[in-house]
């Protein structure tokens, strides 16, 4: 089963996926996938919002930190609970130094990227739960790096649901299955 969650922040949208993973694979292990960046350790509201997701979830689960989000699909062992597509697309954006590019350019790397990423969803052989911002509830600063970050995003939600079994809306912690 591969399932796309998608929700506003603060939705509730990575604490129902954390419980549809349980429901899905019940007590088996499951690899937590942070797609990078990784903030630095002079974050301490980020650090405890890590915790927070540490606690929450089974000690059977291990966490899995990279940006390579393609090669942990094909990797994989066991189920995975990818949180999320936002922070992939953001530290493309980083790595690529989009802001320095033109759009067309960056917009054709993230293409090829998650056409990988879509790719190695499809073939994993596990259950995948992905968890996304869904751009179009949100704020968005009407500047160059703004928008290409909500296309961006939008773009990757929309293939990446596109190679999904079911997509789940949540809004103010209630679930929609869409």
């Amino acid at each position: 089963m591969k399932v796309l969650v998608t929700g506003g922040v603060r939705s509730g949208k990575s604490r129902h996926a954390e419980s549809l993973v349980g429901s899905l694979v019940g007590t088996a292990p499951v690899t937590y996938v942070a797609p990078g960046p990784v903030p630095k350790d002079d974050d301490p509201d980020w650090a405890a919002r890590v915790a927070a997701h540490r606690e929450r979830r089974p000690a059977s689960w291990s966490t899995l930190e990279t940006r390579d989000l393609a090669g942990a699909l094909v990797g994989a062992d066991r189920p995975l609970l990818v949180d999320c597509l936002g922070t992939w697309v953001t530290g493309l954006l980083d790595e690529e130094q989009a802001w320095e590019r033109s759009s067309d350019d960056v917009v054709a790397l993230v293409e090829a990227r998650l056409a990988a990423v879509v790719a190695a969803l499809r073939d994993c052989p596990h259950d995948v739960v992905l968890v996304t911002n869904e751009v179009g509830l949100g704020v968005v600063p009407a500047h160059r790096s703004g928008r290409l970050f909500r296309d961006l995003l939008g773009l990757a939600n929309q293939r990446v649901a596109e190679a999904c079994d079911e997509v789940h809306l949540v809004v103010a912690g209630r679930v929609l299955r869409l």
